[in-house]
């Protein structure tokens, strides 16, 4: 009898553990998008600067990036940059790279010759004089020459167009029928020269997507991913929220919904002399501690979430390379490198882990 006690205890003490050790922890979870914004990387490889594995071996970022089961990589491209990075050319050579190692392309076409987001939809300066008959052809010329060239298996028609994009045209406060025209001959241009491409609209944020999304389908626009932006410190902290939205989205619009840009911290310090968009305590989610396991849970739950969704197909992961490649003197060097998938040595954090 007593060694039965014994066993029964050891039992019960061994399950216990087990419990202790994985409660509050995600499952593990599938997802058909799996994938990482690295745009930053040929301007970064060309200092140079060099990548490690979490056990310090020298890699590519591309090759860690597959290894760890990331199947995406998603580009941004600016009309005419002020540098050679972003534009059409360095994108097609990165697109190619980007597919020798067995991965697919994301594309996220700005419309515009520097950043758009929701506060800045500035049109191509060469097509600032343009009628808007003259600026719809070219938004379907420009577009049909991206999808010759590059044949994207993902498409973004303009970046987080929360408010449209090619402004002050295609304002969607200021005319919501000229935003519609334009962005149909985006999609158009899309569907007529290479129709494999899944066409994606990107709306920064989750509280107001489904007004935003109601008018897309008021007018019959064509597409074929929903996606969002989701960072905590402009977006919420309420994870229950977001996952509430997201499979309202789902359902609503019959969409496969993906969060099209995320990022979260592995620290609140910083490595060089650029002020860091993230650095506070109170900008965190709670629960989810500005360290590597803090910051590989946030993502590990994030995934689980968008999983637990009728529709959640994905996520992207914002700049995981952007440390401070410049120099940790540098001040103008990297807003981001507490919130990339390297530490301050360039190594691998455990994050990286998301993408299996």
């Amino acid at each position: 009898m007593r060694y039965f006690l014994c066993l029964l205890l050891t039992c019960f003490l061994c399950a216990c553990s087990e419990d202790s050790s994985t409660q509050d922890k995600p499952k593990p979870v599938t997802l058909a998008v799996r994938a990482a914004d690295v745009s930053f990387l040929p301007e970064i490889e060309a200092y140079p600067t060099t990548f490690h594995k979490s056990n310090g071996q020298q890699t590519e970022v591309l090759d860690l990036l597959q290894a760890h089961g990331c199947n995406t990589v998603r580009i941004r491209l600016w009309h005419t940059p002020a540098t050679t990075h972003s534009g059409l050319e360095e994108v097609i050579a990165f697109s190619e790279r980007v597919r020798s190692k067995g991965m697919k392309v994301w594309l996220t076409v700005h419309y515009s010759d520097t950043w758009a987001d929701p506060g800045h939809q500035a049109k191509p300066a060469i097509w600032n004089a343009l009628s808007l008959t003259d600026l719809s052809d070219s938004v379907y010329n420009y577009t049909k020459k991206i999808v010759l060239k590059l044949h994207p298996d993902i498409i973004q028609i303009g970046n987080e167009i929360n408010d449209g994009f090619l402004w002050p045209d295609g304002q969607l406060s200021v005319s919501t029928a000229n935003f519609i025209a334009l962005l149909k001959e985006g999609i158009q241009a899309v569907r007529d020269f290479s129709p494999a491409s899944k066409i994606m609209i990107h709306f920064a944020g989750h509280d107001n997507a489904a007004w935003f999304y109601q008018q897309l389908q008021n007018q019959n626009v064509s597409y074929d991913m929903i996606g969002l932006s989701y960072y905590p410190l402009w977006h919420g902290k309420d994870l229950n929220a977001l996952k509430s939205n997201l499979n309202n989205l789902g359902l609503s619009f019959a969409r496969e919904v993906l969060i099209a840009e995320t990022a979260y911290p592995f620290t609140l310090d910083w490595n060089d002399w650029t002020n860091n968009i993230l650095g506070e305590a109170n900008q965190l989610v709670p629960g989810f501690a500005a360290t590597p396991e803090g910051q590989k849970q946030f993502l590990l739950t994030l995934k689980a979430l968008i999983a637990d969704t009728e529709k959640g197909t994905g996520f992207c992961y914002w700049a995981p390379e952007w440390v401070a490649f410049k120099g940790n003197e540098s001040t103008n060097g990297s807003a981001w490198e507490n919130m990339a998938l390297f530490d301050f040595s360039n190594k691998a954090l455990p994050a990286f882990d998301v993408f299996e």
